[in-house]
C-alpha cells in the first residue's frame, strides 16, 4: 500500500482576487511565495516521491519545497473552467442567478461551459492513482483545489452536492493511503505544514 500527500500550491494574485484561475497559467504572487518558503514537511514525507501538476503555481511550490527531483505529472492539472476561467463565483451567480444555482446543485457533474466537470477529474486521475498503487511507493503531489477536492470525493463518498464533511485546510497536507486498484482511503486531513519538519 502507497501513501498520497497532497499539497495544494502556494496563493496567486488570482487567489487573492477570488478570480477562478482553472488552466490559467498564473504564478504565485510574492505573498504566496513567501509564504510557502516557511512551511516544512512532516516525517512521513522522507523519502517520497515527488510529483506536480505542469502549471507554474504548482511547479514553484514544488521547487521551495523540495531540493529534490520533482516529475512532472499532467493528470494532476487543475479543473479546466473553461469560460468561467478569470470569473469570479460571486459576479457569476449575481449574473446566471437560478441558473448557476441550478449548476452548483449538481455537484459532481457541474460543468462550466466549454470545461471540466469534477467527475471528469476523477476519471483521469484514476490511471495515475492505479499506478501510484502498484508502485507502493509514498508519493508527495503538488496540486490544485479541485485535484484535492475530487480524491477526496472519492475516498469520502461525498457527492458535492453540499459542503464537505470535513473541510480541507490550506497550507496543510491531505494524506490518503492507495489500495491495490488505486482506490483512495482518507489516512490524516489538514495536517499542517511546519517548518520544523523540512525534508531536504
Amino acid at each position: 500500500m502507497s501513501r498520497l500527500l497532497l499539497i495544494r500550491h502556494g496563493a496567486t494574485d488570482w487567489n487573492a482576487a477570488g478570480r477562478i484561475q482553472g488552466r490559467s497559467d498564473q504564478p504565485l504572487s510574492p505573498a504566496g511565495r513567501s509564504a510557502v518558503a516557511t512551511w516544512g514537511l512532516p516525517p512521513n514525507a522522507a523519502g517520497a516521491r515527488w510529483i506536480c501538476s505542469p502549471l507554474v503555481r504548482a511547479r514553484d511550490t514544488a521547487a521551495i519545497l523540495h531540493a529534490g527531483p520533482v516529475e512532472t505529472e499532467p493528470c494532476l492539472i487543475e479543473t479546466d473552467w473553461g469560460a468561467w476561467e478569470g470569473r469570479t463565483l460571486m459576479a457569476l451567480r449575481a449574473e446566471l442567478g437560478a441558473g448557476m444555482a441550478a449548476q452548483e446543485a449538481r455537484g459532481l457533474d457541474f460543468r462550466p461551459p466549454g470545461g471540466e466537470s469534477p467527475r471528469d477529474v476523477q476519471d483521469r486521475l484514476r490511471p495515475l492513482l492505479a499506478s501510484l498503487a502498484e508502485a507502493a511507493d509514498d508519493v508527495v503531489a503538488v496540486t490544485h483545489k479541485g485535484v484535492i477536492r475530487a480524491v477526496y470525493s472519492l475516498a469520502s463518498g461525498w457527492d458535492m452536492r453540499a459542503e464537505p464533511p470535513q473541510k480541507l485546510t490550506d497550507a496543510c497536507i491531505q494524506v490518503f493511503a492507495l489500495v491495490p486498484g488505486g482506490a483512495p482511503r482518507i489516512e490524516t486531513l489538514n495536517l499542517p505544514l511546519r517548518v520544523t519538519c523540512r525534508t531536504p
